[in-house]
This record gives C-alpha cells, sequence and structure tokens, in this order.
C-alpha cells in the first residue's frame, strides 16, 4: 500500500495567511519542510518564489494556495479534499536562470532566478548596454530603461509588462526583451533557445549606473552581466487539472 505524501505547510506572514496555514494544519498531518514530500505554500506569486528558491537543489513539489493577490503561479485556496486534489495534479517542471553579475568594485555575485533576469537604469540618464548573445556581438548599443531575459514561467510577468512575448512553458525558449528601448527605436527584443548564453556590458556604467536583479534579488553598479539557464536546477510546481502553467499562459493571450 503506497503511503501518503508527507506535507508540509508554509505561509506568507499576512494574517490571511497564517490563519490558512492555521486551519490546514489541524486538519491534515504535517512534517517539517525538510521531511516533505509536498509543500503547500499560502501567499501569492511573490511567495510562491521565495519558496521555490528556498528549496533550490531538492527534488520536492510544490502546490500553492492563493493568499495573496495575482496567484498565477498558486491554485485556489480551499481547505477540503486537499488530499485528493494532490492526487491528480499536473506537474510543471521550471528551469531557473543563472545570473552571474560582476560589479565596477571587481566583485562577483551569483543568483538564480524562476520568472526573470532584469537590467535597469539606475540614475537620471539611459543605460547603454552592450548585447553579446552565444559569443557573438549582436547590438553593439542599446540605449534604453533596461532589458530583461526571461523563461516562459516569467514570461507573462515582468516581460509581458515590457511588450515582451508570451511563451509557451515547454518551449525551449527565453524571451530577451527591451524596456523603453530609445536607440534602436523599434528594436523589440529576441526570442533565443534556452542553452544560449547572454552577456549585457554596461557602457559608461559610472555615468549611467545599471543595476541587475534576479527575482527581487538585487546588485547595483553592475559593469556586466551574464545569463543563461541553469544545467541542472528544475523546480516542480503542482495545479490543479485544467489549470497548469500551459492552459494559464495561452488564457493570458485571450483576455
Amino acid at each position: 500500500m503506497t503511503r501518503p505524501p508527507a506535507l508540509a505547510f508554509v505561509a506568507n506572514e499576512t494574517e490571511t495567511a497564517q490563519e490558512a496555514e492555521a486551519r490546514l494544519k489541524a486538519l491534515y498531518p504535517s512534517v517539517p519542510v525538510e521531511g516533505a514530500d509536498i509543500i503547500v505554500a499560502l501567499g501569492g506569486d511573490g511567495f510562491m518564489l521565495q519558496t521555490l528558491h528556498q528549496t533550490e537543489g531538492r527534488d520536492v513539489r510544490v502546490y500553492g494556495m492563493n493568499r495573496g493577490t495575482v496567484g498565477f503561479l498558486m491554485n485556489a485556496y480551499d481547505e477540503d479534499g486537499l488530499m485528493e486534489r494532490l492526487a491528480v495534479a499536473e506537474e510543471a517542471v521550471i528551469t531557473p536562470l543563472a545570473m552571474r553579475a560582476g560589479t565596477l568594485d571587481g566583485k562577483v555575485h551569483h543568483a538564480l532566478a524562476i520568472n526573470e533576469v532584469s537590467l535597469l537604469r539606475a540614475g537620471p540618464q539611459a543605460a547603454k548596454l552592450k548585447i553579446t548573445v552565444g559569443g557573438k556581438l549582436r547590438l553593439e548599443e542599446l540605449i534604453c530603461d533596461g532589458a530583461l531575459v526571461s523563461t516562459p514561467a516569467g514570461s507573462t510577468a515582468y516581460n509581458y509588462s515590457a511588450h515582451g512575448p508570451i511563451l509557451p512553458i515547454d518551449s525551449d525558449v527565453l524571451a530577451l526583451t527591451p524596456m523603453a528601448a530609445f536607440r534602436p527605436r523599434r528594436w523589440r527584443g529576441a526570442l533565443l533557445h534556452k542553452s544560449t548564453a547572454v552577456r549585457f556590458d554596461v557602457l559608461e556604467p559610472e555615468k549611467r549606473p545599471v543595476m541587475a536583479d534576479a527575482d527581487g534579488r538585487s546588485v547595483r553598479n553592475v559593469a556586466f552581466v551574464e545569463i543563461q539557464s541553469h544545467p541542472t536546477m528544475r523546480h516542480r510546481i503542482l495545479f490543479d487539472p485544467g489549470h497548469g502553467l500551459e492552459e494559464r499562459l495561452t488564457q493570458e493571450q485571450f483576455v
């Protein structure tokens, strides 16, 4: 007889999420996060990303229930029938981006991003970026407010707000999207195979400072940023049948 999966409940700091965690722990047996087969995350998309980052390197599934606002990565909150929902849940596997950012003081910073890595101007003047793709110089100078590289999972987030494309969740594609590009004025970005390495070099970094951000983890005064899909890391997210990431990404394009 197959044992039921061991559950761990984690919650955002909001009162709504904390109350939900207490009720669910009273209804269902739970274990510490370290011993869980499935982690039930209670909050919004930001908390889901936080939970996924905190479980990097672990082969554990995460099932989110929305106790936040947007909830694109979350399922509807319902206290009843949780074990039955988990038994039929659909799994989406997400590969994060690895960011390597060098700063003007010579330090190198590393971070992983499930949604996107973005470069943003950090002063009053537009950023100037040089873009190298797959080891080949592709754009000598992009004058812009910033640029980002997005995974399919993150393509409906910041990338979509910057008029980037929505990507199918199972596509081996990354979106390179500029933000408020001034020159080349009509450049809208590029679609790249997920194995492609992207490098941004910041031109005039002291006059035009730039910061880099990987899912909310920021590095200021960057001189260069290298981005590539992590070759071995993966995140396993569970969704109710018919409400998985593929369906949500498709639905988003017809709103």
